[in-house]
């Protein structure tokens, strides 16, 4: 279902007017499809746009002046009746189109007042700040109840503060104490924050890629999503993804983290490898260890990899997939032979078009766990596909090089 583009359905999508089934189809849809997402992230920001019209009233008196010329336009046989089906009339009015034409001009005005005043508000050079808690500071000044952040300022908050901030009109960023933060940029097509160190969470109802969040190790381009993001004094970074999902890169190493997932970041290597947050404590340091490189030994016996794939479940086949870009030769063996014991391939997956990264087959195999694991691990159905897309960028990143 859903196989060809749903551009004619969008608009419907968008204001929920489908019935649940079609809407999950056309949201998986729109995961793996770039020119449906496109389309509908315009129709997004359109709707917007609309909410922020300022409504008017038509006055009376302008309905009055509409019939009051009609009637004389009817007197100059200027309105013809014409009979319909149901032996009705309704009219054509040929001499009075300027009063209408007035009328849509004002429209029309009012329709540039409000995009321009939305503008405005998106393009403002500072963000509002709530205190929440204690004292918050900008730059130098304390906050008392309300403040505004600049372009270039920071904000930071102590041991006993906490502030809210307004991403312009698209969403809101908590900030914990303890943490320093600096707006570099506010404008109708990026908002973007400087999280230095801290923790912050955000909750983002803008079509993707709307706001970003640079850290000492990393960028996270929020997808329209909830999410929490720390950072600790060497600038490593931890994010948390509570709705939607994240993109995290640097440079050439690109990671997404869905719903429910988590995932590191080091200064000089970026992100690492997306878990599931319910993972066991092993598998997760031991993973540490394989994106990080880190000395602590988990197990004599046992590479960090092998601790990895040991401790792996039906449900982190989805690290595992992510794990295949990233090792080669025997490592990728391991990988793919760990993957094929926890969820069989299909007869078409074979082990050596995988190890050499065809995309073809690892397309199919791709489908075949999200039908497999989207209702018996509580996998969401589409999440896979955030995944691929990621592995194939950083592929094409890589490529580049």
């Amino acid at each position: 279902m859903f196989s060809k583009h749903v551009t004619n359905q969008l608009s419907a999508y968008c204001h929920g007017e489908l019935a649940a089934e079609d809407s999950r189809g056309i949201a998986e849809h729109l995961i793996g499809c770039s020119r449906c997402r496109e389309q509908f992230e315009e129709i997004k920001l359109g709707v917007k746009l609309a909410e922020h019209l300022p409504q008017q009233v038509a006055p009376d008196s302008l309905w009055q002046e509409l019939q009051a010329r009609m009637i004389v336009e009817a007197g100059q046989n200027r309105v013809a009746p014409i009979a319909t089906s149901r032996n009705q009339s309704r009219f054509t009015f040929k001499g009075w189109q300027p009063a209408f034409a007035g009328v849509a001009v004002g429209l029309l005005l009012a329709v540039a007042l409000g995009g321009w005043l939305f503008y405005v508000r998106e393009s403002r050079p500072f963000w509002d700040v709530a205190r929440l808690n204690g004292s918050p500071t900008i730059g130098s000044w304390r906050m008392d109840q309300t403040g505004r952040l600049a372009v270039g300022q920071w904000l930071e908050t102590d041991g006993s503060s906490r502030a809210k901030i307004d991403v312009g009109t698209i969403g809101h960023v908590e900030i914990d104490p303890n943490t320093r933060v600096r707006l570099i940029e506010t404008k109708v097509t990026e908002h973007r924050l400087e999280l230095a160190r801290g923790k912050m969470s955000a909750k983002i109802w803008a079509p993707p890629r709307l706001f970003f969040v640079d850290t000492p190790s990393a960028v996270a381009a929020d997808m329209g999503c909830a999410y929490t993001l720390e950072v600790d004094d060497s600038g490593a970074s931890l994010l948390h993804v509570t709705s939607g999902w994240v993109e995290l890169q640097l440079k050439d190493r690109v990671s997404m983290v869905p719903a429910d997932a988590a995932c590191a970041t080091r200064p000089g290597i970026g992100p690492g490898t997306p878990y599931w947050v319910d993972a066991s404590e092993t598998f997760r340091k031991a993973l540490t260890t394989v994106d990080f490189g880190t000395n602590e030994v988990l197990d004599p016996m046992r590479t960090p990899l092998e601790v990895v794939l040991g401790e792996a479940r039906p449900k982190d086949t989805l690290t595992l997939w992510h794990l295949l870009y990233r090792v080669e030769g025997k490592e990728r063996e391991l990988v793919f032979d760990r993957m094929a014991m926890l969820a069989p391939p299909p007869k078409d997956v074979t082990r050596e078009a995988v190890l050499r990264l065809d995309d073809k087959t690892l397309h199919l195999w791709k489908g075949y766990l999200e039908n497999s694991w989207s209702n018996d691990s509580g996998l969401k159905k589409g999440w896979l596909k955030i995944w691929t897309g990621a592995l194939e960028k950083t592929r094409g990143l890589e490529g580049k090089k």
